[in-house]
């Protein structure tokens, strides 16, 4: 009889190094914005995202998260100045106008063809919450320095992230579960 090699079980409710290391980087984003007197919601966001279970992983989500922001961001941008250009006593006071319309649809064609572009189609989720987020959401009066703010930070979070990642690296954590194990075994 041949006896196929099992993976033990986990229970379902799990808490390893990468929830531990994502909290921590949500926690570190929270605190500096804390001690600037910055609202923490789009760094903990690109933290969050930033988290992968390897460095590796890191880099691949974090910089579909922070690519996506800034091509959404840049995308929204230049759209919202085309709004306000045609709409400009709008602009001041925002209304959806049917011009919106278009102007979601341009964007969004225009990301998806730019992540095709470089090859990056993980960046088309987050840009596509970036530019819905100015189109639709955004200060009117600032939404230049608003939009900047967010990708600014997102890359702060990301960065938090992969660098908690690279400093708690799968081995250093299983070799530190190890001494905490034992040490309580004794």
């Amino acid at each position: 009889m041949n006896k196929t090699h099992q993976t033990p079980k986990r229970h379902p409710l799990h808490i390893g190094m990468r929830t531990i290391k994502t909290a921590v980087a949500a926690m570190i984003c929270a605190f500096l914005y804390f001690l600037l007197d910055r609202n923490p919601t789009f760094a903990c966001i690109g933290a969050i995202f930033g988290m992968g279970g390897n460095k590796h992983e890191s880099i691949r989500s974090g910089g579909n998260r922070l690519f996506g922001t800034v091509i959404g961001g840049f995308i929204g941008m230049w759209l919202f100045g085309i709004y306000a250009h045609f709409y400009p006593e709008s602009s001041a006071n925002f209304h959806y106008q049917p011009i919106m319309l278009l102007l979601v649809v341009i964007g969004i064609i225009l990301l998806i063809l730019l992540s095709q572009l470089v090859n990056w189609p993980g960046a088309i989720q987050p840009g596509g919450v970036m530019l819905c987020i100015i189109l639709f959401n955004t200060p009117v009066d600032t939404y230049i320095a608003y939009s900047l703010g967010r990708i600014w930070d997102t890359a702060v979070g990301v960065v938090i992230a992969f660098l908690i990642n690279v400093s708690l690296p799968e081995e250093r954590w299983k070799a530190i579960k190890s001494k905490i194990i034992s040490t309580f075994k004794k």
